[in-house]
């Protein structure tokens, strides 16, 4: 996985808006480009901090012009993306 895309970077704490409209900040945990697009994976800054990943519940977003996230716009891009950040976290691990 990436270290660093544009202006994101693995371990940059973000604040982000959530539906309530309060303040969440998140922390990037990954970073993969899938198919000429950028994605980040995130969680809550709070949850990033445990032991493993399975501890933690997992947001991906894609990356726009290096700064941005926005939302993946359908399942099936999800479902990909989702499963080449699994792929790439397992193959870490092996290392």
């Amino acid at each position: 996985m990436d270290e660093k895309m544009g202006g994101i970077e693995v371990g940059e704490i973000l604040t982000v808006m959530d539906e309530d409209n309060r303040e969440q900040e998140i922390e990037v945990i990954g970073l993969l480009t899938i198919e000429d697009k950028e994605y980040a994976a995130v969680a809550f800054a709070d949850d990033a901090q445990a032991e493993t990943i399975d501890e933690v519940d997992v947001f991906f977003f894609q990356v726009i012009d290096g700064e941005e996230l926005a939302e993946i716009e359908t399942d099936a891009e999800f479902e990909k993306v989702s499963a080449a950040f699994l792929e790439a976290q397992e193959a870490e691990d092996e290392e």
